[in-house]
């Protein structure tokens, strides 16, 4: 759902800037308390991972595809405000490097595809793991229906600004109909990778999924053949021993970024995705701008001057999903630092 130059005026797409970059703002100040030992070392590698997933388009109607967006997924695993940054670091490198989001319109795609899916997934997300059984299964199902329903509202999201600002003569209803049916069957595929992906690591490491704190569990005891509560046993789920290091997690994290990003990316599906279709087939994309990196070397998501698109596309990939982590790990490290920074002496001495 990458937006063009050419799709919004400029009137509008300045505008979106300006929420984009408050957002940004609040979210730097947020992830402050969300980013702690445990999410800090893998917050950037979820923004590689979310780069390497979006680059697998996977089919969902004739002669269109889809990709994971990630606002639910970052959300999920490292908190909303975090969540927020990992999108946007994700958007600028694609944008800058692989001309992929008009760079005018990277406000658009910020407010688009980082803000609006994040909140809209986190609100319905904490508000499912309230009514549902405090359980692991329940944080794995909330995930599936917060990712299902943040695409659609991006879609919508995205057909509303059309309306403010869109610059070609389209009737807005045929926009929104064709935007949120096609996205609607993508969502189901961002809900079913958001899902595997929560459940994964929740299964082998609950203590570092952002959106699973605080879930207790109870002491079971064996009583005449029968599982039975431990009286006095509620309380928060002790972490894995493996806990003691991210080490372990951050490798294998990377190694399957880089091997779908690298590998896997090579058998996407090559058609157009739902804005693509839609802009194609509504005549949006009409008064599409060049993207100004068109000449980078690594435009498309291939490298210049390599001939072999196997080895062009997963190089490009790689590099990808290197320059992603770096870059996201430096802002996370430097938010974190800054959260130490300003912790005053009695601040640590009440926390500890």
């Amino acid at each position: 759902m990458h937006v063009p130059d050419g799709f919004i005026n400029a009137p509008t797409s300045a505008v979106t800037g300006v929420v984009a970059a408050g957002a940004i703002a609040v979210s730097l100040r947020g992830a402050r308390r969300e980013l702690d030992e445990r999410t800090a070392p893998l917050a950037g590698l979820v923004a590689a991972f979310i780069f390497a997933v979006q680059m697998l388009n996977f089919p969902v109607a004739a002669g269109t595809s889809g990709h994971l967006l990630g606002g639910a997924l970052a959300a999920i695993l490292v908190g909303p405000f975090t969540g927020v940054l990992c999108v946007s670091v994700v958007l600028l490198m694609q944008g800058i490097l692989f001309a992929d989001g008009g760079l005018t319109a990277l406000g658009v795609n910020i407010t688009d595809m980082a803000i609006v899916t994040t909140v809209v997934a986190y609100a319905l997300f904490r508000g499912l793991v309230k009514v549902l059984p405090r359980t692991r299964r329940s944080v794995t199902v909330a995930s599936f229906v917060a990712a299902l329903v943040s695409v659609p509202a991006a879609a919508l999201a995205f057909t509303v600004l059309y309306w403010i600002g869109g610059t070609t003569d389209v009737a807005i209803g045929k926009v929104a109909t064709a935007m949120i049916g096609v996205h609607v069957l993508i969502g189901i595929g961002e809900a079913v990778i958001t899902a595997l992906t929560v459940g994964a690591v929740i299964a082998v490491r609950p203590d570092l999924v952002y959106g699973a704190r605080g879930l207790q569990q109870r002491l079971k005891l064996r009583v005449n053949g029968e599982l039975v509560d431990a009286p006095g046993s509620s309380g928060p789920a002790p972490a894995p021993v493996a806990a003691r290091s991210h080490r372990k997690v951050w490798i294998t994290g990377l190694v399957a970024s880089l091997l779908l990003a690298g590998f896997v990316s090579f058998y996407a599906s090559a058609d157009p995705d739902g804005l693509e279709k839609v802009a194609a087939d509504k005549g949006i994309d009409e008064k599409t701008e060049e993207h100004a990196a068109a000449d980078s070397p690594l435009a498309d998501y291939g490298v210049k001057d390599i001939s072999d698109a196997r080895i062009s596309g997963g190089l490009a990939g790689v590099i990808g999903v290197g320059v992603t982590v770096v870059a996201g790990s430096a802002v996370f490290w430097s938010v974190r630092r800054r959260r130490s920074d300003d912790a005053s002496p009695a601040d640590t001495e009440t926390t500890v």
